[in-house]
């Protein structure tokens, strides 16, 4: 893989390795606009800072952690397909 071809993933924090069974994400919860939580396919949902925690620990597939501001968040990892991207996952409700 060419370097700019791998940027994506350089531009990552952290890159856990999920365990067999982790769940993906399958929607964000979202307060003003911004991303509070998500929703993962087993059908929990959880804030924004317990899905950082748990994908460190490898409780999500599909993520990696990067940063801005001093601030962490999730971001997908880059694949040849935008359809699993997490912007391009639809909002949910907080209630479930």
């Amino acid at each position: 893989m060419n370097a700019e071809a791998n940027l994506p993933m350089r531009a990552m924090r952290e890159v856990p390795q999920p365990k067999a069974n982790a769940p993906k994400i399958t929607g964000l919860v979202k307060e003003r606009g911004r991303v509070s939580g998500y929703q993962l396919s087993d059908g929990k949902i959880v804030d924004k800072q317990s899905a950082i925690n748990l994908a460190r620990d490898g409780g999500i597939a599909g993520v990696g952690i990067s940063s801005r501001k001093g601030s962490e968040y999730l971001k997908s990892l880059p694949d040849d397909s935008g359809m699993n991207n997490l912007n391009a996952l639809p909002t949910v409700s907080a209630q479930n």
